[in-house]
């Protein structure tokens, strides 16, 4: 007997799988998490020393990525009155909300590498 595959289509569900693909949509792509996990981990930085710590990442990327987490409120954008002028971006309150999802992705790609590491001696 084939068993055939029940979709809840109830407001809950709807609800829920909204808020994922919103979220997945927010957050997607290479770099979002890897800034937003250097800027949990230092107070203010400026894009120069964004720049040095994603590994990898070009300017224009992470210029366009900043403007897309800023827009989404989960960082925030200074500019100083100096000159040259200086840029610094800095985690928001509700960016912060995040620190714990970061936490446990790190912690999980941790324990992967350990696994992958100890199945491969």
């Amino acid at each position: 007997m084939k068993k055939e595959a029940i979709f809840n289509n109830n407001q809950q569900c709807k609800t829920r799988i909204m808020a994922i693909k919103d979220t997945m949509e927010i957050l997607s792509g290479k770099w979002k998490f890897h800034i937003l996990g250097t800027l949990t981990l230092g107070d203010k930085l400026r894009f120069m020393d964004l720049m040095r710590e994603v590994d990898g990442i070009g300017s224009k990327m992470l210029s366009q990525e900043l403007q897309d987490l800023e827009m989404n409120h989960l960082i925030s954008r200074t500019v100083l009155n100096t000159k040259p002028v200086t840029v610094e971006y800095q985690i928001t309150d509700f960016g912060k909300t995040l620190v714990p999802i970061i936490d446990e992705i790190a912690k999980w790609g941790i324990e992967y590498r350990n696994f992958v590491y100890d199945k491969n001696k």
